[in-house]
């Protein structure tokens, strides 16, 4: 057992930037004596002096043997895994990672078609086919959950070849399917099950909390630790448990896909957060566990609204758990689109959620929230219910489609040939039956509609534009404003 009261890469940091001495390196502020006046105002000097580069002291990321050594251990042992690679790139250089040191050019991988757009430029960088399945949908909600062991069985039956497997657990709404079972299909085949666990860092520091992927049988895991834990934005970690991964490989991949000149202050995060949970995690979790059910009790009891809740009356293999520190409110009971919820909640009642969907507002409750946070939530509600409730349902006579239900996809390409195929921007109304060259998604959750490689269809056009006609963001491509697309030529 390792002493996990300690903080190696902080305590080393913290010693470096006390340290008399003149900086003859980068980063061009010199701890902080160059750093613009209205910067500092704003975050204080002594956040750069911090800033620091890769020092004798600091060890190097891309070959660890001092601090950051030591850092990751403490972070494999708390989190479960053999070993951890500490991100500076958020999770998606961790996804992408995975991808180039499991598949090479032309490998079958399997995954879900609502994966994050970090697996399609996984897909895009190591040249690997995708195996796409539709995860289990909930016509009523509107909600696709997780992909199912008898989707993933099929898949591997049909593709036996397949080099690995890659699923999203928990869904960005907090579902949860079976990976255990998916774990276990997966290893008959002696390949390596591979997950998208951003939003699942917490699930290890409390029991009732979902089952954490490496528990569950992972072999490979990505979690977000800012998304939900206490480190600074685009801090991640990477895990990996048994011998069907290449952790050299692992090590090469991040070099591609990380920055050469990475973070401390990230770094550092990281090392905090790991120690902060594994001394206080379960204090914590049942603390945001507390505050979540009190919201969930709440706003459940405003007329016109429900919350998501585990299915009650038939067995959902593709939604088995449900992460409760993550709260989804459908509002379409008061006549109102999550959209429409989302800005009224913002911008009169200072309440802001992680994101919108046409039925949904999904909020994130985590160890940063307080009572007072909680308050202003349900009173936010409370009276949106009351004085914005609207007698028609407009959301019920919205013609919707729902992509992941109803559609299709035929990919004529790979993504990565059609990503670097020549290419030509067309009016949208001209790209019916085109192929696609670009990543197209609405944001968040950064689940792409459209990918390089697949041919566009009118249905999915107009998907599109009832997105952004109902104050949906389109993002990934290079005309947000989706007036025209890029598609090969």
């Amino acid at each position: 057992m390792l002493n996990q009261n300690q903080i190696p890469l902080l305590d080393a940091l913290k010693a470096n930037s006390a340290r008399p001495h003149a900086p003859f390196y980068t980063p061009g502020h010199k701890l902080g004596e160059g750093i613009s006046q209205p910067l500092a105002d704003l975050l204080g000097k002594a956040v750069f002096r911090a800033d620091l580069t890769e020092l004798a002291d600091l060890d190097n990321l891309f070959a660890p043997q001092g601090v950051i050594q030591e850092a990751q251990q403490l972070a494999a042992e708390a989190f479960g895994a053999s070993q951890t690679w500490f991100l500076v790139n958020g999770s998606t250089c961790g996804i992408e990672a995975a991808i180039l040191a499991t598949c090479g050019t032309g490998d079958k991988i399997i995954l879900p078609r609502n994966v994050h757009s970090s697996a399609i430029a996984g897909l895009i960088l190591s040249g690997a086919i995708p195996i796409f399945l539709h995860p289990e949908y909930d016509p009523v909600l509107d909600i696709a959950h997780s992909i199912t062991p008898n989707a993933v069985q099929s898949a591997l039956q049909q593709h036996p070849d397949a080099k690995a497997v890659l699923t999203v657990y928990p869904t960005y709404y907090g579902v949860c399917g079976n990976l255990s079972a998916i774990a276990n299909i997966t290893h008959e085949y002696n390949i390596p099950l591979l997950v998208d666990e951003a939003h699942g860092a917490h699930f290890a520091f409390h029991p009732k909390l979902p089952t954490p992927a490496l528990a569950a049988g992972a072999d490979l895991t990505v979690q977000s630790t800012h998304k939900v834990l206490g480190a600074m934005t685009q801090a991640s970690m990477l895990h990996v448990q048994g011998n069907r991964i290449d952790c050299d490989r692992i090590s090469k991949a991040l070099q591609l896909v990380q920055s050469t000149s990475p973070s401390y202050l990230l770094l550092a995060s990281l090392d905090a957060a790991r120690q902060q949970m594994a001394l206080y995690g379960k204090m914590l979790m049942s603390r945001t566990l507390q505050l979540a059910e009190e919201a969930r009790t709440r706003i459940s009891e405003i007329p016109g609204l429900s919350v998501l809740e585990m299915p009650q009356l038939e067995e959902s293999p593709g939604f088995i758990a449900l992460d409760k520190t993550r709260l989804t409110v459908t509002v379409s009971g008061l006549g109102l689109t999550g959209f429409e919820a989302d800005e009224i909640l913002d911008e009169k009642f200072a309440v802001t959620a992680e994101f919108a969907s046409l039925q949904h507002l999904t909020f994130i409750i985590s160890l940063g929230n307080t009572p007072a946070d909680i308050e202003q939530l349900v009173q936010g509600f409370t009276t949106l219910a009351k004085e914005y409730r609207r007698s028609n349902l407009t959301v019920k006579n919205q013609v919707w489609l729902n992509l992941d239900r109803t559609l299709d996809y035929a990919l004529e390409l790979s993504p990565r040939e059609a990503f670097f195929a020549v290419s030509e921007i067309l009016p949208l109304t001209q790209t019916n039956k085109r192929i696609c060259a670009e990543i197209v998604c609405p944001y968040p959750p950064g689940i792409p509609v459209l990918m390089p490689g697949e041919v566009i269809t009118k249905p999915v056009l107009e998907y599109l534009q009832q997105i952004q006609a109902m104050g949906g963001f389109i993002s990934g491509c290079n005309d947000i404003s989706l007036k025209t697309l890029k598609v090969v030529k």
